[in-house]
C-alpha cells in the first residue's frame, strides 16, 4: 500500500506552481487572467470591486453627496424608522458589482459569493474591530426557496465574514416563517408589508449583545429592518447591518 506524505509548505508552494502553469487561474467574475500576485479576479474587476467611488451615509448605506451632513442619517433615511443602527456597505448596486451579486443568486456561483464575502470582511475589519460582536447573522431564506436555489447566498457571504473577523457564525440564531414574494418592483410601503412579521428568532445568546446581520443587496431597508425587529425583540442591543450594495428603489 502506498504511503502519501504530508507536503510542506515549500512542497505546496511548487505543487500550486504548477497547477497555475496547467490551469492558469481565471477571473471568478469575467473569465479573464488573473495576475501572479493576486487572487480570483483580474486587475479591472478587482479595482470596481474593492473601491466604492462615492460616500455613503452610516445609518442606511446610501450614496450621498461629498459635503452632506449624515450622522445621524441622509435626506433619504432620516425619516424612516429602520429597526437597525447602522448600515455599511462594499459599494453602490452597478457595474461589475451589480453583476457579481446577479451571479451568486445561483449556486453555481458559491465560489464567487465566498470571495465576495471576504472582500467585504476586509472592508468592514476596521470599523468593527472595536464592536463586541456575538455573531454573524445571514438573513434566512424560507426552506422552500432555498431548496429551489440551491444555496442560501446571504449564508455564503455571512461565512467568510464570520472567519476572516474572528467571529462566530450564528446562521440558525434567525429563521424566516413565511415564504415571501419577491420584493422586486413593489413600493416601499409594499414591501414593508410584504416582510412584516417574516421572521422570527431561535437563538438566546444575543441577548445584550451587538450582532452583524448580513445581506447580498439592500434597496429601501425593509428585509433588513425587519429582520432586525426580530432580533432586537429576542434582545438584541444592538444590529449593524453589511451588505454588498446598496441600491436605489
Amino acid at each position: 500500500m502506498a504511503v502519501v506524505m504530508p507536503l510542506g509548505r515549500r512542497g505546496r508552494d511548487v505543487l500550486r506552481g504548477v497547477l497555475n502553469l496547467l490551469y492558469p487561474p481565471s477571473c471568478l467574475l469575467c473569465g479573464e487572467s488573473v495576475p501572479e500576485d493576486a487572487r480570483d479576479y483580474c486587475t479591472p474587476c478587482a479595482h470596481e470591486l474593492k473601491h466604492d467611488p462615492f460616500p455613503s451615509c452610516p445609518r442606511c448605506a446610501q450614496t450621498v453627496g461629498p459635503f452632506a451632513a449624515s450622522e445621524s442619517g441622509c435626506p433619504n433615511c432620516k425619516d424612516h424608522d429602520f429597526r437597525f443602527h447602522e448600515a455599511l456597505r462594499l459599494g453602490p448596486y452597478e457595474g461589475k458589482l451589480r453583476e457579481a451579486i446577479l451571479k451568486i443568486k445561483h449556486a453555481a456561483a458559491a465560489d464567487l459569493a465566498d470571495s465576495l464575502g471576504r472582500l467585504l470582511a476586509d472592508q468592514l475589519a476596521e470599523r468593527l474591530v472595536h464592536q463586541a460582536i456575538a455573531g454573524v447573522i445571514p438573513i434566512p431564506l424560507h426552506w422552500w426557496r432555498q431548496l429551489q436555489r440551491g444555496y442560501n447566498q446571504s449564508n455564503a457571504l455571512a461565512r467568510p465574514i464570520a472567519t476572516r473577523l474572528g467571529l462566530p457564525l450564528r446562521s440558525r440564531w434567525l429563521r424566516r416563517r413565511r415564504c415571501t414574494p419577491h420584493q422586486m418592483g413593489r413600493s416601499l410601503s409594499a414591501r414593508q408589508a410584504n416582510v412584516h412579521g417574516a421572521f422570527h428568532t431561535v437563538g438566546q445568546g444575543m441577548r445584550g449583545k451587538t450582532v452583524l446581520l448580513v445581506d447580498d443587496v439592500m434597496t429601501t431597508g425593509s428585509t433588513c429592518s425587519e429582520a432586525a425587529r426580530a432580533l432586537r425583540q429576542a434582545g438584541a442591543k444592538r444590529v449593524i447591518v453589511a451588505v454588498l450594495a446598496r441600491s436605489e428603489l
